[in-house]
């Protein structure tokens, strides 16, 4: 019964990805790219900690740590430059 439930969870995750991607691409402003980029990485980490949860392995819980602290310091420097700090 679980494994339904985290396939159906997988597949609104997915979606929700494909969602983030077509604001990503066809974005008008550079705000709504910042804003999709940030969607499309919370997206990724959940996927990689659900993906740490089925296969039984804590290193994916890492590789999601340290991918989120490098999206959001990406997402900082863009904002940075955003307002013409950088």
């Amino acid at each position: 019964m679980i494994k339904y439930l985290i396939l159906i969870a997988v597949v609104i995750l997915l979606m929700s990805l494909l969602g983030g991607l077509y604001r990503f691409f066809k974005g008008p402003s550079l705000v709504d790219k910042v804003v999709a980029f940030d969607s499309i990485t919370v997206n990724s980490l959940v996927l990689i900690g659900v993906m740490a949860l089925l296969t039984g392995r804590a290193i994916y819980f890492d590789v999601a740590i340290v991918y989120g602290l490098l999206s959001f310091l990406g997402v900082i420097v863009v904002a940075r430059y955003i307002q013409g700090g950088l």
